[in-house]
């Protein structure tokens, strides 16, 4: 399994934001995270990435405790956080330079080279950060979660406040990027899902409703779109 969590919970004084939430995720899936504002999916993504302890229940990488073996499991997993923090005053080719470093990558100069093409930043590699468009600085963000070549994607809303054809692009990148490895990526945009996901998992409330395949939805929920069960499951009604 590239991803198990077991019965994970996590708790803010007084508020549950996850309830013993489960599932599992096999190799090489591309697997949309859906739920409302606050229903725990970022938490999720977090104890997943080893940034936020969970408050009990465990979450595994590759076989990995993600507790007990952190710096192991960030070996083998790239992260996309919602915001996507990354230093503006640097160029292109000398962030990703600066994360290969960071990840103590041989040939680091040609693995560069290679997300470059790979994400298509061929154009804007001796640009600043700061002064790329919100796609390209998406691009970057990419690049730099795959640059040691990780075999687990974490991607926390990837196409929040792009335009359509940016959206497009990356759609077509993550499909791509999740043919040799596995992805989870959180999304409010359905026909998004739809478009490049193999399985679905919704959270409402900090609590696991469903986890389908999309080829299983039309025996599951007969005639209903992924739109319409998504609001079922998070509006109370079956």
């Amino acid at each position: 399994m590239s991803i198990k969590v077991d019965k994970l919970t996590k708790q803010y004084g007084t508020q549950k934001a996850l309830h013993e939430v489960s599932f599992e995720i096999g190799d090489n899936r591309i697997v949309g995270f859906l739920g409302p504002n606050g229903a725990g999916k970022s938490t999720t993504m977090k104890i997943l990435a080893g940034l936020l302890p969970p408050t009990s229940g465990q979450a595994f990488v590759q076989n990995l405790n993600v507790q007990q073996q952190s710096l192991a499991v960030k070996k083998l997993l790239g992260f996309l956080p919602e915001n996507n923090p990354l230093y503006r005053d640097m160029y292109v080719r000398e962030i990703l330079l600066f994360e290969a470093n960071t990840h103590k990558l041989k040939e680091k100069k040609g693995r560069v080279e290679e997300v470059i093409r790979q994400t298509g930043l061929q154009a804007e590699q001796h640009k600043k950060v700061s002064q790329l468009s919100k796609g390209y600085k998406q691009r970057v963000g990419l690049a730099m979660c795959i640059i040691h070549q990780p075999q687990v994607l974490i991607l926390d809303e990837p196409t929040s406040g792009l335009d359509p054809n940016q959206i497009l692009e990356i759609r077509a990148l993550i499909k791509e990027l999740g043919k040799e490895r596995t992805v989870l990526v959180s999304t409010h945009i359905m026909q998004e899902v739809e478009a490049i996901c193999d399985e679905v998992i919704i959270l409402n409330k900090g609590v696991l409703q469903d986890h389908f395949t999309l080829q299983d939805m039309p025996v599951k929920y007969p005639g209903k779109s992924l739109e319409d069960i998504f609001v079922s499951l998070t509006n109370g009604a079956v």
